[in-house]
């Protein structure tokens, strides 16, 4: 980057601030010194930096058209190219996709009117990189683009450019199904990023875009350790807005899976009041998606349901969360047709991956065992491809409840035994118990009441313990609930059916005659709507309607 020749008191204190990172204190500065003197473009670009990490996005995008005319002035058509890739990356990004064409054309008219090649062209392949697989969905162009960018950056010595290239071009072959590489590629971005060899606003995007991408096939193990990364670096910054916020999105995302709902929810509710006043619409969308998240677990539905509906006021799709607050609210029809709109729009099967678990839960609750069936074997498909030890836990946690919801208790707990040994592995102790609930009910169905007792017991101690208060209550919910029409003596009856007794058995046991024990067991069937005594157990055990043991 050339350099300024300005020197007034207001220029020099904004560009100490600059060094010390207090963001603050020289977006002041620069504002000061831009009503006394002409600034250069290194300047204007500095200027343009300090704005965005303070989330004023506006004020950035002048600053950098300001740079982009004076760098063209001198005919530094490369230089003026970089403001121009960051313009067009805040405009795509905050969704002005028409302005954010033109400033594309606009940069590629400039680099026509030179010979050769420089780092100008790698940064409008970074773009197209990014254009092709976060919006397109075009993994291989994404991928194509990125090395191409990542090679233009090392021959040109330009660091940003290299990360921003492995960064995009790793999100691509994930996206693509090549996870292990496309790890690789983000891993390789972070120790740049680590190192401090990057602009911070390089910085900032290529944490939180190795973290979404981590979150996106469930390398939880990943995500919070780019996480605590990311935090550290927060905390070295002064005044900044735009990735602190994002940080402690972050930071509320893993401290929910970790079962910390309390702290998540803290740390929630900063990142929303952290972005009050700042243009990044998405991330702030992102923030209310994950306060509603932990405030629905947490038992706080009027609030959870505020906080999604902030969510869709900023853009941020509130599924599946809302749909799961329909099903706590006892509104399941409405629960499914809300995720079976989304199934029907989302194609990407990493999108998928965080809306099936859903599908299949309130599938099951709706009683569409074909339905969840399916979505269960999608499911399984893609954590297969992805090889993460939380999408493996998901898929078997909904292959095992399917069978469950089936009446096969025996294939149900090889499932639902595997997911929780893999929920326990990656420290999701919710989605532990709430498994761990599913054992209980698969072996009481076959007939071990015992282990069935100390799992849920076990269970409903974890959930306590995290304030699950929203799991605690739906399972309150469900034993308070209809008794499906059953007299006393029939739920008796269905307790011993449930245990294996045959009719002759329960008859000597209840003191009856064999005619009055299969007039209960018809009675029984009929009022459950079910075929057989297999059926009539299971569907007990959905229902709540088997007494304690």
């Amino acid at each position: 980057m050339c350099r300024d020749a300005g020197s007034g008191p207001a220029l020099t204190a904004a560009r100490e601030a600059l060094a010390r990172l207090d963001w603050e204190a020289a977006a002041s500065a620069f504002a000061r010194a831009n009503a006394r003197e002409a600034l250069g473009p290194a300047d204007l670009r500095r200027w343009a930096t300090a704005s965005y990490l303070l989330g004023r996005t506006d004020d950035s995008l002048q600053a950098l058209a300001r740079a982009f005319e004076a760098l063209v002035d001198r005919s530094e058509f490369d230089e003026a190219v970089v403001c121009g890739f960051w313009i067009v990356y805040a405009l795509f990004t905050g969704g002005d996709t028409g302005q954010a064409g033109g400033w594309l054309a606009r940069c590629e008219r400039l680099l026509s009117l030179r010979e050769g090649n420089g780092v100008g062209q790698g940064y409008l392949l970074a773009l197209d990189s990014f254009r092709a697989a976060a919006i397109e969905h075009d993994y291989v162009r994404g991928q194509v683009s990125a090395v191409r960018a990542v090679t233009f950056g090392r021959v040109g010595g330009d660091t940003d450019l290299v990360v921003l290239g492995l960064s995009s071009g790793g999100r691509a072959r994930i996206r693509a199904g090549e996870v292990g590489p496309g790890l690789a590629w983000l891993d390789e971005a972070m120790v740049s990023v680590l190192a401090e060899e990057v602009s911070p606003v390089v910085a900032g995007t290529v944490y939180c875009s190795v973290i979404e991408g981590c979150q996106e096939i469930l390398a939880l193990d990943r995500a919070a350790e780019w996480t605590a990364a990311l935090a550290a670096w927060c905390d070295r910054q002064h005044g900044m807005i735009t990735f602190s916020g994002q940080c402690l999105t972050h930071r509320a995302g893993v401290l929910r899976t970790a079962g910390d709902l309390a702290a998540a929810e803290s740390e929630a509710d900063c990142a929303c009041r952290r972005f009050v006043g700042a243009a990044d619409e998405a991330a702030t969308g992102r923030a209310f998606y994950e306060l509603a998240q932990v405030q629905r677990l947490r038992g706080d539905l009027p609030a959870a349901e505020r906080s999604y509906r902030r969510a869709g006021d900023w853009g941020h799709d509130p599924q599946p969360g809302l749909a799961l607050l329909r099903l706590a609210q006892g509104r399941g029809s409405d629960a499914v047709a809300m995720l079976r709109r989304v199934e029907q729009e989302v194609t990407d099967r990493l999108q998928r991956l965080s809306i099936l678990p859903a599908l299949v839960e309130v599938l099951l609750a709706a009683g569409d065992h074909d339905s969840a069936t399916l979505a269960a074997a999608e499911l399984a498909q893609i954590a297969e491809m992805v090889a993460t030890p939380a999408a493996r836990a998901e898929a078997a946690h909904a292959t095992g409840a399917v069978a469950l919801a089936q009446g096969e208790p025996g294939p149900a707990l090889a499932a639902l035994r595997e997911a929780s040994g893999l929920w326990q592995t990656v420290g999701a102790p919710r989605e532990a118990a709430r498994t761990r609930l599913l054992i209980a009910r698969a072996c009481l169905l076959l007939g071990d009441r015992d282990t069935a007792a100390t799992e849920e017991t076990a269970a409903r101690h974890l959930l306590a313990v995290i304030g699950a208060h929203g799991d605690l209550a739906l399972l309150d919910t469900h034993a308070d609930a209809t008794d499906g029409g059953l007299s006393g003596r029939e739920r008796e009856v269905l307790g011993l059916v449930a245990d294996g007794l045959t009719n002759r058995a329960i008859a000597d046991r209840l003191v009856l005659s064999v005619r009055t024990v299969d007039r209960h067991v018809a009675n029984i069937l009929t009022k459950l709507d079910v075929p057989s005594r297999t059926a009539a157990t299971a569907a007990a055990l959905q229902r709540h309607l088997l007494p304690p043991p």
